[in-house]
């Protein structure tokens, strides 16, 4: 068997599906973002996937002077890849989502492959007292929402991508979307190779999961071929995030990691950082003997633009 890439470690710092009631640990302000992205990076994340908030009340927002403001203030710190999400959250519109390619050019986008039930509902009931008042309800409504990604929409994201010369990374939480992947890429419209980042555990998708993974991992195999694509994995929640994180690093794939997916360190107890969790996927790969990919290193392997050519 061949020695195995070095290992891109991702750091999702924020997302849009935590929620400040959830944890206190949870960047929210441009600052806050900034900061935290940086501590990743020198914990030893190559990339940060970057959603925005509202800083007065912590809500995902599509504000492009926000958005601004956050990726200025992680680039002032260092040069980590910042992946922005095209997903946004289930209050946005595709044109909103997409709005963040033309505007920045950044090196890399989350590209969701799939239509789906995206719920996260079943945590209002967990929580005893609420930060913000727009909490409740915005987790509640998932339980009547479809998170759409049509052939029309992903047309435009992905012609949105090559045109600004934007890297996919393309979301997959089951096998259609490993052929919905395929199929923009047969119109010419993604790049080989193609970077998957396999989402499991989100309730309507596809389970967290060894088999799940492995089912996924092997299905993207005989479909790309093992030259044609690159792979990482989200465990979302505790203690899958750890569980698959420590797969990705023993088959060769790469690891999501960060408060976005997954809040706590040990059962039960909070992350104090986003930093913590990188730190700990860090101390899997030393077990493993799988070496950590820089910055740079992540650049090459991506076949990324460099930091000198976005738009912030």
């Amino acid at each position: 068997m061949p020695e195995p890439s070095k290992l891109i470690i991702t750091c999702a710092v924020t997302g849009s599906d935590t929620f400040p009631s959830q944890t206190p640990y949870l960047p929210i302000t441009p600052d806050q973002i900034a900061e935290a992205a940086y501590k990743s990076y020198k914990a030893g994340a190559a990339i940060v996937h970057v959603h925005a908030r509202d800083p007065k009340t912590g809500m995902p927002t599509a504000d492009l002077k926000t958005w601004r403001q956050i990726l200025t203030k992680i680039k002032e710190k260092c040069d980590i890849i910042c992946c922005i999400t095209t997903g946004g959250a289930h209050t946005m519109t595709a044109e909103q989502r997409v709005a963040v390619v033309p505007e920045f050019e950044p090196e890399l986008c989350s590209f969701n492959t799939e239509s789906m039930n995206f719920a996260i509902f079943p945590l209002a009931e967990r929580i005893k007292e609420w930060k913000f008042d727009w909490e409740k309800t915005f987790i509640e409504e998932t339980k009547a929402d479809v998170y759409r990604n049509s052939f029309c929409d992903l047309e435009v994201f992905a012609k949105t991508f090559k045109e600004h010369d934007v890297v996919p990374e393309c979301e997959v939480y089951s096998t259609s979307g490993i052929y919905t992947t395929r199929y923009f890429i047969r119109q010419g419209l993604l790049p080989r190779p193609v970077h998957l980042q396999f989402v499991l555990g989100v309730l309507g998708g596809t389970e967290a999961s060894a088999y799940e993974l492995i089912h996924l991992q092997s299905d993207a195999h005989r479909v790309f071929g093992a030259d044609n694509y690159t792979w990482s994995v989200v465990g979302v929640g505790f203690p899958r995030q750890f569980e698959l994180g420590a797969l990705a690093v023993m088959l060769g794939g790469h690891v999501r990691v960060g408060l976005e997916d997954n809040i706590f360190i040990r059962r039960m107890v909070l992350a104090k950082s986003n930093s913590e969790l990188v730190q700990e996927i860090r101390k899997i790969a030393d077990m493993f003997g799988r070496e950590v990919a820089t910055v740079e290193e992540t650049r090459k392997m991506l076949k990324l633009k460099g930091i000198d050519k976005v738009r912030f």
